[in-house]
Parts: structure tokens; sequence; C-alpha cells
């Protein structure tokens, strides 16, 4: 252990290293591949460190490797661990959970969106199906509509049992508007509407939330209609 620490740190202090080297020249294929690879290395190991700290550190990494456009299968890997985290992977001590970190989820759900890859959409869903925070749905629900994939009426599916499932419970005014606007990208990226997409934004019109939740529905629905008149 104390020497995978001294290994991490070591790799961090090279890529410090290269990224002011890299200021001055351009780095070398052979250079540019060790930085990728320590790069994963340190992602992998602070993903999978206990403490949200760690995770932290992960996330600060996965966000400058995205930057530079690296949406590889390791990235997606690292984010789909940290965003089942405390929902289906969990740690208890003395029956209490202790690595439940909503926000970690978060920024793991918009990290996704901004890989776009179907592999993404694919963890998004599954962090859908199995979290119970809001704020982590809502995010989750937002990145959904950015990457704007929706085969089978997989994702409208997924966004409009997560509507009914806090409709019945609990309305949650943030997470309706998330879905509306995911509702509407994902019906201008598929060219079409489903009966799922409709019938939620019905409910989120006629539902108990604000007065501004309900008229953003009714608009988004009138829109919807008009598109799927025009795709007819």
């Amino acid at each position: 252990m104390i020497f995978k620490r001294i290994f991490v740190t070591a790799a961090v202090f090279f890529i410090a290293i290269t990224a002011v080297t890299a200021q001055n020249r351009q780095l070398t294929v052979e250079e540019s591949y060790l930085q990728q690879s320590l790069e994963l290395m340190i992602i992998r190991e602070h993903t999978r460190a206990e403490g949200r700290e760690m995770k932290l550190i992960a996330l600060e990494y996965i966000s400058d490797a995205i930057s530079r456009g690296n949406t590889g299968p390791e990235i997606k890997e690292a984010l789909e661990y940290m965003g089942i985290e405390g929902t289906i992977n969990q740690t208890r001590e003395n029956g209490r959970l202790v690595n439940n970190y909503p926000d970690i989820r978060v920024r793991a759900a918009t990290y996704l969106g901004d890989l776009g890859t179907p592999e993404a959409k694919d963890s998004l869903i599954k962090m859908a199906l199995a979290d119970n925070e809001p704020m982590v749905l809502t995010e989750v629900i937002k990145s959904l509509g950015r990457i704007g994939i929706n085969d089978n009426d997989e994702v409208s599916s997924t966004i409009s049992f997560i509507v009914r499932h806090y409709d019945v419970l609990n309305p949650d005014n943030l997470l309706a508007l998330a879905a509306l606007e995911a509702f509407e990208k994902l019906a201008a990226s598929n060219g079409r509407i489903d009966q799922n997409s409709v019938q939620t934004v019905l409910r989120i019109a006629n539902g108990h939330y604000l007065t501004a939740v309900r008229e953003k529905a009714r608009l988004v629905l009138a829109d919807l209609t008009r598109a799927s008149l025009r795709g007819q």
C-alpha cells in the first residue's frame, strides 16, 4: 500500500512536469503515451480509494482528460464506478452505509453526459434505476437529454419512470424541469416523440408543481405535438 502511494505520488509529479514541458515544446509520442497511461492509473486508484476527497481528485483528472478528447472506456468505467457507489456498490460498517457520496454521483453524471457515447448513456440508465437522490437523478436526466440517444424509447421510458415515481411520492420541480428539457432534446435528436414522453409531459402539466413548471410542460407539449405532426 505504501509503495502504491509513493508510485501514485511520483506519477502525479511526472504529469505536472510534462504539463509544464508541453508549454515549451511538443511532447513526443512516447511521452504523451506515458502521460496518458499514468493519468489513467491515477484515476483508477483514486476512484477506488476510500473517502470522498480521493474521488474528487479522480474527477479533476477525468475533467482534464475529457477536455483533451479522451473518451475511452477507462474514463467511462471510472465514472460509472463512482456513479453507482453508495447505491449498487455499498460499503457498510456496523450496518451504516459509509460510501454514500451524492455530490460525487452528480459530477459523475455530468461527465458521463460530456462523454456523450452510447456506453455513457448505458451507465446513466444504470444510475437512474439505482439512485434515490433527486439531485443525482436530475443531473442524470440532463445528461441523458444531452446525449440524445433514445433507441427503442429506452431513455424516454427511463425518464418517465423516474418522474412518475417522484410524482406519486413527492413531486420535485427541478427534476420535472430537467425531464421536460430532456424530452425536447430527445425529440429533436431522434426526429420523433414517443407516447411515454407525451404522457409524462401531460402528467407534469396537470400535476402538483409550481405554476412555471406546469406552464413549461404545456409549452413543451405544444412543441412536441407540432413536431409529431410535421413528422407524419
